[in-house]
């Protein structure tokens, strides 16, 4: 695994390491990143090849789909319907740490999907994580940096303690430090007549349901 350190607060710094982690993913890598929530593992989401040896990577369970990070709601546009309600309340949504289900309409991986015709969608609010799309011109995962069971990791030494004993590794790893928040991404599902929370995190239910009845 080679560890190169970055800035997310000074982007200009960290050009090198991410020129390298955008290449690294864009020849079929997976490099591991700081968010706004947990360490996440990257791969390049619209190819099947490259997220079957993600859920290999993790040990996951290839019912479990796996949600995708895009640069704004142009990309996501692109990807998934978005709804009149959702455009409206996008502002307020995203970016952040908040993962949304949405009906898909582009032919991603159906191991990222687990076959189903949705998809999950983040736009985290983290300038490292656009950039990095915006290099890459396409989604990338967004599944947190840990082997399926253990806890996902905001401390990148606890990032390598996972992977460091495994035959499958992380091609690449962008070391931030420790991040300061501690939870997974709050997740939302709109594929419904209404809207219906998957799991709670640091966005909260009220919130929520306030923004969507705007």
């Amino acid at each position: 695994m080679k560890i190169l350190k970055i800035n997310p607060e000074n982007l200009r710094d960290s050009e090198t390491a991410l020129l390298e982690a955008a290449k690294t993913i864009y020849q079929g890598g997976s490099v591991v990143i700081p968010t706004d929530t947990v360490y996440s593992l990257a791969v390049d989401a619209t190819r099947d090849i490259t997220v079957d040896r993600l859920f290999k990577l993790k040990k996951r369970p290839k019912e479990k789909a796996i949600s995708v990070i895009v640069r704004d709601l142009e990309m996501a546009k692109k990807i998934a319907m978005i709804d009149r309600r959702l455009e409206r309340a996008a502002g307020l949504l995203w970016p952040g740490p908040l993962t949304v289900i949405l009906k898909s309409r582009f032919r991603l991986p159906p191991n990222l999907t687990d076959g189903r015709q949705t998809i999950g969608v983040r736009i985290p609010d983290y300038k490292l994580n656009q950039y990095l799309v915006e290099l890459l011109g396409r989604p990338i995962t967004a599944t947190s940096a840990n082997i399926t069971g253990l806890q996902p990791a905001r401390k990148i030494e606890e990032v390598i303690g996972q992977f460091e004993n495994e035959y499958l590794k992380p091609d690449l790893i962008l070391d931030a430090g420790e991040l300061k928040c501690t939870q997974p991404s709050t997740v939302l599902d709109l594929t419904g007549q209404e809207p219906k929370i998957v799991r709670i995190g640091p966005v909260n239910k009220k919130k929520l349901m306030e923004i969507l009845n705007i």
